[in-house]
């Protein structure tokens, strides 16, 4: 698995892998791992897209498009979210930067090998009305942060995550959500400054309200950059990807691909 996890680790996500009641197109780790700031006691969020045998896709009941679990084991929590490889496909089409971020994801715990066509072919999907997700997301976590008291690190590093996250994406058409790497490039010390206090403990994840200006500050000027990003973006206005995606769901449902999804 890429990455640098533990070695039990990773075998527990890889098990979980193995445990899952349909073959797998891809699995990766998402959350505060992906985010690059996961705390000891963090749990893993695995999410992937699933394929559906073609019997339970043409039967009556039509097959579980999403498979949800959460397990703890060995003080281990695991989260595991997948899609039937058509309802991934569909959300792919759509304004969704979820599903953009599981795929490209570089912590990888399985990968078929249609995934790298995918993620080819995915490229074709981003719009700069991705745009509106991030704007969307960054709202609701400002709101959170706001109502808390004492306010956590947590949702705040989530803000700010959100907005960079959306700001490249608008300006290089590269997903990234991890919030170290994406701060190579914005320069804020604050945001190194938040990080360390989450990755430190408890007694380091609140703020001082004195802080709290200075944040919403930044929260509007953010919002804004964003904002220029998606007005001079030069992503298409509408996805290109849905011939290719078609064809490559139509091979792996009929398994005339190398993966034995049937």
């Amino acid at each position: 698995m890429n990455g640098n996890l533990a070695d039990n680790v990773s075998a527990h996500l890889r098990s979980k892998v193995e445990q899952h009641p349909y073959p797998l197109l891809f699995a990766t780790i998402s959350g505060a791992h992906l985010y690059g700031f996961p705390s000891p006691d963090s749990d893993f969020d695995l999410r992937g897209c699933h394929v559906l045998p073609v019997r339970a896709v043409v039967g009556l009941d039509g097959g579980c498009e999403t498979v949800e679990s959460s397990t703890t084991e060995n003080g281990l929590e695991v989260d595991v979210v997948t899609h039937d490889v058509r309802k991934f496909f569909r959300l792919l089409l759509k304004k969704n930067g979820y599903v953009l971020e599981q795929l490209y994801s570089p912590l990888i715990v399985h990968a078929a090998p249609e995934h790298e066509e995918l993620k080819a072919i995915a490229r074709g999907c981003i719009t700069k009305h991705h745009s509106h997700h991030y704007f969307g997301f960054a709202e609701t976590q400002w709101r959170l942060f706001e109502k808390e008291h004492p306010r956590r690190v947590k949702p705040l590093l989530y803000v700010y995550r959100v907005l960079l996250t959306g700001i490249h994406l608008m300006r290089t058409g590269e997903v990234c959500a991890n919030l170290a790497l994406l701060n190579e490039d914005a320069r804020l010390s604050h945001i190194d400054e938040l990080i360390a206090r989450k990755l430190a403990g408890p007694e380091q994840s609140t703020l001082d309200d004195s802080d709290v200006e200075f944040h919403r500050t930044e929260y509007h000027r953010l919002r804004g950059e964003l904002e220029a990003s998606y007005q001079g973006s030069t992503l298409p206005e509408a996805p290109s990807a849905r011939p290719a995606l078609d064809n490559l769901l139509v091979r792996i449902r009929m398994g005339t691909v190398g993966s034995p999804w049937n």
